[in-house]
């Protein structure tokens, strides 16, 4: 296999994941300590855990990302609004934000611009005039139920609302994400936006196809096996 990135890029381009129904504290506070160890370049959790999630990373390189909508996208816009800005208020460095999902099925292109254009425009806002610090906002498409069609329009949309990233699966869909879903979004869209592959990453050869492919960001909860995989083929 060949080395294509540093161990230290590989890390920055994983969001380690655990947003299991189940999760307890004592399995975030593992999340933590691995982030942390491998200065992965951010936590994906559920909101109940974002101020948990600060205090073990205070001082450390690894940001906070919680979740909107998730994982049904069926929330209305009022609510997506006032939880992205509650997450953000609690500690929160990213958002992944889930799209109605039934909207877009139906062609309700409108919603759909109205929607993203709403949460990154309020979020924008505020994060200027009370937090001093650049939210990174991603909305999640869910690519597996969508035409080819649907995932170039939603990625038009995404972007031209001044979006930081589009990402492929909520990990709860009927698939994770496909070399295909990444090697799509990245013709319609500009190098400006991040796409962040996420559902069913498990091995570094996962991992290294889709950064080929064109993802810039890896939502996975197995980055610890993935890092250390890098280990055993490079630093021998």
């Amino acid at each position: 296999m060949i080395k294509t990135l540093t161990k230290e890029q590989l890390a920055k381009t994983i969001d380690q994941t655990l947003l299991r129904p189940i999760t307890t504290l004592k399995n975030i506070e593992q999340l933590c300590r691995d982030a942390r160890k491998q200065h992965f370049a951010a936590v994906t959790l559920s909101p109940s855990f974002i101020v948990t999630a600060k205090n073990l990373l205070a001082d450390s390189d690894v940001k906070i990302c919680s979740m909107v909508g998730f994982p049904m996208g069926a929330n209305t816009i009022e609510t997506k609004v006032f939880e992205a800005r509650d997450n953000v208020k609690k500690g929160a460095d990213e958002l992944d934000a889930v799209i109605n999902l039934g909207a877009l099925k139906g062609g309700n292109y409108d919603y759909i611009e109205r929607e993203i254009s709403l949460i990154v425009s309020v979020i924008r806002r505020e994060q200027m005039a009370e937090y001093n610090k650049h939210i990174n906002i991603k909305f999640i498409i869910e690519t597996g139920i969508l035409t080819k069609e649907e995932i170039r329009k939603v990625c038009k949309i995404i972007e031209e609302a001044g979006a930081d990233f589009i990402e492929t699966s909520t990990g709860f869909g009927v698939r994770g994400v496909e070399l295909d879903d990444i090697r799509l979004i990245r013709e319609v869209v500009t190098r400006n936006i991040g796409v962040k592959a996420s559902g069913g990453i498990r091995t570094f050869a996962d991992a290294q196809a889709l950064i080929d492919a064109g993802a810039t960001r890896l939502g996975t909860s197995s980055g610890m096996s993935i890092m250390e995989e890098y280990t055993s083929y490079f630093d021998k």
